[in-house]
Formats: structure tokens, sequence, C-alpha cells
């Protein structure tokens, strides 16, 4: 007889995926921030290279690779942005007399627009150290921020401040891991000159009393070359390696509060080692408007031209009152005049 045998169905249950799952941060719950770094026109060839250099800065919450086309106009991008989640613009452009960058919130703005004074690519700063340092896993996590004179207490300042704190995604102290932090942006704001000075730099930690050809072993994981050397002590306590480290800071240490890597061990103190990888600005706050790239506006470097024009009429009216007050006076002493004569 003829076995038949039931084939069972196996039965695939596809995951439940949440929607915009990418867009929140799983541990705070906030929002994450997104950007598109952008020009509005073709842009020389230094400043292509810092709108390639911010948005490496901007990463990994941004299009690194964001094509452009001359065609396409800023409701293209913003058509594109509130599928993508994303919440900021950075836009570079470039006049006769000088280079603006904007920094705008999506979808309604507002929208602060920068002069640029100076600047410097990432390869400009690169080039000037002897050791540059820039290892490519250095993005995978955002930068921390860190703001510096903007306490003065005016609006344009606060709006310039908020602005930044929102641009990057926001940490809890209490949970986030150091491994995560590896970069920051620092803005330092002059009120004498009014300048803005944005550095962007790496954050090394370094073992406190631990010398530099120790530490180099522990962290490479290679043999080192002992054909030169009598004794394997003579690795640790050649002059010039052995006791000594670099230069510690007392002010620049930190007492870790876990592990961090082969070398930084919890409850052990280390150096805190800023270097910059750039790119690096100097900016000047020249104009907030209330919408994106449009509407009224709320601050200007060379004053508002609804309030100049106001003003200007308010001036005018006063004088033509003055000219007015004049002609009546006038006016007064004639007829007075001619009273004084009639009587006589």
């Amino acid at each position: 007889m003829a076995r038949f045998r039931s084939k069972k169905r196996k039965i695939s249950v596809k995951p439940v995926v949440k929607k915009n799952q990418g867009n929140v941060d799983h541990v705070t719950g906030d929002k994450i921030p997104k950007s598109f770094v952008f020009s509005r026109e073709k842009l020389p060839g230094p400043l292509k290279q810092l709108q390639m250099d911010l948005r490496k800065l901007m990463l990994p919450y941004t299009a690194l690779n964001l094509r452009e086309k001359k065609r396409n106009n800023l409701r293209d991008f913003l058509n594109v942005s509130g599928p993508m989640g994303v919440t900021h613009f950075l836009i570079l452009s470039k006049t006769e007399t000088a280079s603006y960058l904007r920094v705008a919130r999506t979808p309604q703005g507002p929208t602060l627009t920068f002069k640029i004074h100076e600047y410097s690519t990432a390869q400009d700063v690169a080039q000037s150290q002897l050791r540059p340092r820039c290892p490519q896993d250095l993005f995978k996590n955002p930068p921390l921020i860190v703001l510096s004179g903007f306490g003065s207490g005016e609006q344009h300042l606060k709006l310039t401040t908020i602005m930044f704190q929102n641009i990057f995604p926001a940490i809890d102290i209490n949970t986030v891991k150091l491994a995560s932090c590896q970069r920051v942006v620092l803005l330092n704001y002059n009120k004498d000159t009014k300048l803005i000075d944005f550095r962007h730099y790496s954050i090394r930690l370094q073992p406190v009393g631990v010398s530099r050809r120790i530490r180099k072993f522990v962290q490479n994981h290679q043999v080192p070359d002992l054909r030169s050397l009598q004794d394997v002590s003579d690795f640790v306590t050649k002059a010039g390696y052995g006791s000594e480290s670099e230069a510690d800071d007392e002010a620049a240490t930190v007492t870790l509060a876990s592990d961090l890597g082969r070398v930084n061990r919890a409850s052990t103190k280390s150096a805190v080692k800023l270097q910059e990888i750039g790119p690096r600005m100097t900016l000047q706050l020249i104009k907030v408007e209330e919408g994106l790239c449009s509407g009224s506006v709320i601050y200007s470097e060379y004053g508002i031209v609804g309030d100049k024009k106001k003003q200007e009429d308010n001036q005018k009216n006063q004088e033509e009152d003055e000219d007015n007050q004049d002609d009546d006076d006038d006016d007064l002493e004639k007829n007075k005049e001619d009273d004084g004569e009639e009587s006589d």
C-alpha cells in the first residue's frame, strides 16, 4: 500500500516593524534630528570641499551622498525632507563679496544666516598637523555640542543657542556610553567682535602614568622588536620611554566610571586629549528670518529695513510739523504787526 504523508506547511511570522523607528532615540525617546547639507548655486572648489566636510561633520544623521541638480529648488528639498525625517537644512551660498551659511529649521523656520569671514577645510587642518588623526569609525556617532559666550540674554543669541543645540541629538548623561563620545563641536561667541569661532575636535583618552611605548603595545596588539635589547625589562625602563608619560594637565584628567578600550580602565585617571579635525570657520550672524529662508526679519546686523523706513517717516513727519509750527509762528507775528499799525 502506498503511504501518503501529509505535508505540513511552515508558517513564517514577519516581525512587526514600527514605522519611523529610526527617527526616535531608543534611549531618550526624543526625535533624532537629521539634516541636509546642500548649496543653492554652483560653488567654487574650496567651498565645495567645505560642504562635504560639513556633511561628514553631521554624520551619521545626514545624507552624505546627497545629489543636487541645477533645476532643484528649495521646495524640492522640502518635499523629500518630511518623509525622511529631516529637521534641519544647512545651505551654503556664494556671492561676489562673501560666502554665507544658512541654518534653517524645517518645515517652517526660523532661518539663521551667517556670513563666513574665514574657513579652513578638514584637509587644510590635517596638513597643518604633524600627526593628523581621523579614523573612519570616528563618525559612527554624532558629535557633542559645546556653546560658549552665548549667555548675554539677547534674543538672536538665544535663537542661535537653541538652533545649534537642537541640530544634534540630545544625550542622557546617565545612560550615555563613553565609547560613543568621540567628537565635539565647539562654538565660541566673542561679544566684542560679534564673531563665532566654529571648531570640530576628536576626543581621545589616555591613561595617566603609562608610557607611550607600553600604551602603543597594548593598543596595537603587535609584538615589539626586542632584538636590540638585552632583556625585556629594557623595553619598559629604556630612557625616554620608561617611567615618564606625556605631560598631563591635572585639570584635563577625568576618572572613568567604566572601562573604555583595553588601556583606559574604570576608577583610573585618564587624560582628555582634543585634536582638531576640521572644518574650521569664523562666522557672523547677520540675519534671522521667521520662516524657512523667508518671512519677517526678526534680527538684522545692519538694521531692519522696516524699522529704518518707519524711523525715517517719523523723522520726516517731525520735520514737517516743525516747519508748520514755524509758519504758524511767522503768521502770528505778522498779524500782531498788522494790528499794531492799524491802532496807530
